[in-house]
């Protein structure tokens, strides 16, 4: 991947954020401040920016769509998206028609980035089994990947009412709803999105990203395999920075660790260490803070061990403040990202 076709986004989960006041935001506010975040983004040039569906307390955004088109009417050029849409315990028939909607009001910038989902309040807020988790996502997807095509939908499957010949509007204008599928780092995710022939998009939220690359090779063979050409492959990271390496971690630490241990308890994982936290943001690990030349420098690695044709950083990182957030949307947009393609054209 060259540094002049490389695409940068950015991702938010609307992480409840703290005020002056040292005190949560209002839900209301959170959202409105999104908004606020995404202009931002478009201002600098970013290629992306997508929005997480959760239904829990922590975290504000529980339509994405809705969001997203709230910043297309301010918005120009930046592409808007979900990260992800949870599609097992949704219906494929209505993310299509929702995403098509955005996509007509933002002039041809939607994409959607399908996934199972790693929190499960959705699950029995909507009234779905978890023991069919797998059972879903597989026909839902199947669904889903025939309603793109644009064409009078014919299906069958054990979790929804047939379809004959069925219409869905509103179409698009112009070829297939982007379809991305979100994979973890399974074979089995892996192998579903080449099977299908979508682009993946790779959460990398711990380990080392180099560890990665068996599943970037798995799913180009897997795609060849099925007659599929050639697909994007993008990473979705955490990631914060600031004027220092020091100011970056000192100022994320105690925010990332307590949403950490928050969803740690409830998963039954250890707390995180600060010795943890400085190996996650060192040269390999899957968090990417630091100066903007600290993280430019640790994206182009990315980008080149794994072959990536975007990277979007998810800023969002629990209670950090809006403030603190359009920071690093600000040296993100206006340095990490000049830097990182520059790395990647003097590596050639």
């Amino acid at each position: 991947m060259n540094g002049t076709s490389l695409q940068m986004g950015l991702d938010t989960f609307g992480d409840v954020t703290y005020g002056a006041d040292d005190k949560p935001l209002s839900h209301a506010q959170v959202l409105r401040n999104i908004v606020a975040e995404a202009v931002l983004a478009d201002k600098h040039g970013l290629n992306f920016f997508g929005i997480g569906e959760h239904h829990r307390e922590d975290f504000a955004v529980s339509s994405p769509e809705v969001v997203l088109a709230a910043i297309a009417s301010k918005t120009t050029k930046i592409h808007l998206g979900s990260a992800v849409t949870v599609l097992s315990s949704d219906d494929p028939i209505r993310v299509f028609q929702r995403f098509s909607t955005l996509n007509a009001l933002s002039n041809g910038r939607a994409e959607v980035i399908l996934g199972r989902g790693s929190f499960i309040e959705s699950f029995p807020l909507f009234g779905f089994d978890l023991e069919q988790y797998e059972e879903l996502f597989n026909e839902k997807l199947d669904l889903y990947a025939e309603v793109i095509k644009g064409k009078p939908v014919t299906w069958s499957g054990n979790t929804r009412p047939s379809l004959t010949d069925q219409k869905v509007f509103p179409p698009t204008e112009n070829g297939p709803l982007f379809t991305w599928l979100g994979v973890g780092g399974t074979p089995q995710s892996v192998v579903r999105a080449a099977h299908y022939g979508f682009p993946m998009m790779l959460a990398i939220i711990g380990g080392e990203f180099k560890g990665f690359k068996p599943f970037v090779q798995a799913y180009y063979k897997a795609l060849g395999q099925y007659g599929h050409k050639s697909q994007p492959v993008g990473v979705h990271s955490p990631g914060y920075v600031a004027e220092t390496d020091e100011k970056a971690r000192d100022t994320i630490w105690p925010h990332y660790r307590a949403m950490s241990d928050r969803i740690g308890k409830e998963r039954g994982w250890p707390p995180l260490t600060r010795d943890q936290f400085n190996y996650m943001a060192g040269p390999n690990g899957s968090l990417f803070v630091g100066s903007p030349e600290t993280v430019a420098t640790k994206i182009a690695n990315a980008v080149e061990t794994l072959g990536l044709s975007r990277f979007d950083l998810k800023y969002s990182l629990g209670t950090l403040p809006h403030e603190n957030l359009m920071s690093c949307i600000e040296l993100y947009g206006a340095k990490v990202v000049p830097m990182v393609k520059e790395k990647l054209l003097t590596q050639r």
